[in-house]
């Protein structure tokens, strides 16, 4: 049994740079050219590959690169009765280009079931040692209530849900239902991606909201509720951290803002056992609202960025760790990318090479800060 959980002194996001035999495996099968046996084979070879890799460097929370889902999102929402998708070519307005995602969207009450996901974490289980633990990243409640609020999905939902607070309370209690799966079947370190919390800190949300009528300081108390919802009753034994970013897509943005019209919410109030944030660059502020961070709660600062091959200068990231360290103590501080390096099957504008000389300078500089890392 390994005695680490996360987030550890140095840690990551989840996402890794899918292999071309995965994304090739993938399209073989969507095309009938191969079964669904042989691309899970494959697929299987590949998250071996990269925990081994993870290993070899020395990380002691390990994941599957979510090599098993094309989007960091929408996959898992499929996962749940009462939730449809369609490839329409639809895409998302990122800032330097359009992210291709798949609409997804409601056709019945959202209930759970036998998660698919929860297999796909037996699998990376099994690579669990004395020096390692699984983690394993699914989207936060959060982000479905967002996804199926949003307008081009607004009228849609309303067949179903009458209220944003029903909608909250079936959310809530199918991903309850979904955790105790993970639990279940042995995951102790869960991490709900949450972009949502990115999403409205820039200028344009305000008017986004009122445009469907939305009061913003309404929406963000309905992203606290239904996110505290899904944790009420989480074992003892469990950890459940968040991370939240702006949007990460082939190495583009989907929103820039400081995290201050947010703290007072997600840092202060979200039951969660960390939060990873990005810090990268500019686009995320100053470190003054991790003041507001209850005390409870450890901060892993997203300081390496994904978004770009360029090494970051050991002696700048050190020098914001302390930065950091005026709001929240050292000890309750820890090292991570700002993102994953894929968050959807085209990943981000580097080689795979390049990824791990990413993570290798996390451990570097968490190695030099802390004295237990």
């Amino acid at each position: 049994m390994s005695k680490y959980q996360t987030p550890y002194r140095y840690d990551c996001v989840g996402s890794f740079l899918r292999p071309q035999e995965v994304k090739q495996a993938k399209a073989d099968y969507s095309e009938g050219k191969i079964t669904k046996e042989e691309c899970d084979a494959i697929v299987d070879k590949a998250v071996t590959e990269v925990v081994a890799k993870q290993k070899e460097l020395g990380f002691h929370i390990i994941t599957d690169g979510e090599f098993r889902r094309t989007y960091w999102h929408l996959d898992f929402m499929w996962g749940f009765e009462g939730v449809g998708h369609e490839q329409t070519g639809a895409g998302v307005q990122f800032n330097a280009e359009m992210a291709a995602v798949e609409d997804t969207y409601l056709i019945g009450k959202v209930k759970a079931k036998a998660h698919p996901f929860v297999e796909g974490f037996k699998f990376l289980k099994q690579f669990e040692d004395e020096n390692t633990v699984a983690k394993y990243t699914i989207p936060a409640p959060a982000q479905m209530f967002q996804q199926m609020i949003v307008p081009a999905n607004f009228e849609n939902t309303r067949k179903y849900y009458a209220t944003n607070e029903e909608l909250i309370r079936d959310i809530g209690k199918a991903y309850q239902e979904v955790i105790k799966q993970f639990y279940e079947a042995g995951c102790r370190n869960l991490q709900l991606d949450d972009c949502t919390w990115g999403a409205i800190v820039g200028d344009a949300a305000k008017q986004r909201y009122k445009n469907l009528g939305q009061d913003l300081d309404e929406v963000k108390g309905q992203l606290l509720e239904v996110n505290n919802l899904a944790l009420e009753g989480k074992p003892a034994d469990m950890v459940i951290t968040s991370h939240i970013c702006r949007g990460n897509y082939h190495s583009t943005f989907f929103t820039s803002g400081p995290y201050d019209s947010v703290a007072d919410y997600v840092f202060a109030k979200e039951n969660v056992d960390a939060l990873f944030l990005e810090y990268d660059d500019a686009r995320s502020g100053g470190f003054a609202p991790l003041a507001k961070v209850s005390e409870d709660k450890k901060v892993v600062l997203g300081l390496v960025t994904t978004k770009s091959p360029e090494l970051e200068d050991k002696e700048t990231v050190i020098k914001r760790i302390h930065e950091a360290e005026k709001y929240i103590p050292l000890e309750r501080l820890y090292l991570s990318p700002q993102c994953g390096f894929a968050s959807c099957e085209i990943g981000n504008k580097l080689t795979e090479e390049e990824q791990w000389a990413k993570l290798k300078l996390v451990k570097e500089i968490a190695e030099e800060v802390w004295k237990d890392a």
